[in-house]
This record gives C-alpha cells, structure tokens and sequence, in this order.
C-alpha cells in the first residue's frame, strides 16, 4: 500500500553545515495494517512524515503509494494522493482551525475532494461525527469549546471525511490525558477495523506502539537500526538502542504480601 524505499534527506543551512536529518530509511505499510514508527525526539520522524505527505522530496531514495513513486505526482494525481493519504496530528487544537465549526471543519474536505454534494454534508458530517463518538449536536460548536480528547475525534472525522486509504498519526495521543488517551486509541482501532484502513503511528511512547501496532520500526539518529514484528521488538529486542527504549519505560509498582510498595 505505502512503502518508502531507502529515503535520505539533508537539509542545508545558509553560513552552517548541512544537517542529515534521515538515512537510507526504508519501511512499508500492509493493506489494513497499523505499523509503528518509534525513536526519541529528534530521531528523524517529523522528516519521514513530511516526506511521506509530499511536503519535502527526499535526495535519494522514494515513497511509493500503490506502485506509483509520489514524487512523479503531479495536479491532480497528486491532490488524489493527499486525499488517500490522510494525518491526524500531535496537537488537535493547533491543527483545527478555532474560526470554523465542526460541520465546516469536517465537511470542507468532502467539498474540495468531492466526495458528495453540497446538500448531503451535513448528513455526511453527522454520520463521520457518530462513527467517532459525539454527537451531531457539535456540529455548530467551535473548537475551543471541547476538550482536547474531543478535539482528537474531531480531527479522525476530518481526516476520514475524506475516505482516506491510510491514516499517519502523528503522536496522536501525546497531548492528551491519560484517562483519554486509551479511548482515542480505541477509536483508532475501532475504524481500522470497520474502514479497512492502513495506520502509520508515529510515537516515542512504546506502550502506545504495544498496543496497537502489528509490525515496529526503531528510528535513531535518522536511520532504522530494527524493525520486526511486534513480539520481536518488545519481546526479543536485537538492538541495544531498543533495548535503551524498552528499559526506559515506566514500570507500575507492585505491593508485597505485607502491604509495601516495592
């Protein structure tokens, strides 16, 4: 479905040195598939994702979506591309315009992609707005009225307004409580399964990745240094910089017979 082939970028700064943001990085994502994209900040991730959503070309190497290299897209091949190939970002209340309702945010794109006629959005944007859990009574609220878990759905609505093929997450729980974090997480899994979608979720939180990835690639310094299923990686890691990761995870505590945390 999406598959990115030996992908370098530089970037080059006026009076510095140049700055290798990515290398050589290659990873794919299966028809239906949740993959995880895992490293610490500024492993490289942020440029991957813009190479995938054709907001930078790589120097070397390419992104293939459905057996056509994405940089040879152009007009409105490349506007289909966008179309099928849908982010739901980090921050939601920074990438949700607070101007504009939610029948406008989630029903712009089915205009511009045309999806369906002008008269069928609000019914289009009810039905979106029922799949992720709230009401069609939103639909003339205005971001800064809701939460930001909220505001999370809001932001899925939008991207599948558009009836996407596969969805990159871009730390879509980060920002988020983490009593709502493990029902966005749900969501995401839910419309996997209902949709048929393919997810990309980028992350550095590896209980995040655990819980819904099939297939973990681990990105240091701009390059993948593993990659495997999800039992391999967390189970029987190779690399000592995933073994870094996994050791740094926060572990619950537990109570001994005679009542003493240890």
């Amino acid at each position: 479905m999406l598959e990115v082939r030996g992908i370098s970028k530089t970037f080059r700064r006026f009076g510095k040195p140049p700055v290798r943001a990515i290398s050589d990085v290659s990873l794919d994502v299966g028809a239906a598939e949740t993959v995880g994209l895992v490293g610490e900040s500024g492993a490289g991730k942020s440029t991957v994702l813009r190479c995938l959503l054709a907001l930078e070309r790589p120097d070397q190497g390419s992104v293939v979506f459905d057996g056509r290299a994405v940089a040879e897209l152009r007009g409105k091949e490349l506007a289909a591309y966008r179309r099928r190939v849908q982010v739901v970002f980090q921050d939601p209340a920074g990438s949700l315009n607070p101007r504009m309702t939610v029948a406008q945010l989630v029903g712009e794109g089915m205009l511009i992609h045309q999806r369906c006629a002008r008269g069928e959005v609000p019914d289009r944007v009810a039905e979106l707005l029922a799949k992720v859990g709230l009401s069609a009574a939103v639909m003339d609220r205005r971001p800064p009225s809701f939460s930001g878990g909220q505001l999370q759905r809001i932001a899925i609505a939008r991207a599948l307004a558009v009836e996407p093929q596969v969805l990159i997450c871009d730390e879509p729980v980060s920002a988020l409580d983490v009593s709502v974090q493990a029902q966005v997480l749900n969501l995401l899994a839910d419309m996997r399964e209902q949709l048929g979608l393919s997810i990309l979720l980028v992350s550095h939180n590896l209980a995040v990745i655990r819980y819904l990835c099939s297939r973990v690639f681990v990105l240091q310094h701009g390059t993948i240094v593993e990659a495997g299923s999800r039992e391999q990686i967390f189970d029987r890691p190779q690399h000592e910089y995933t073994r870094d990761l996994l050791a740094a995870v926060p572990r619950p505590r537990t109570t001994t017979t005679e009542g003493q945390s240890c």
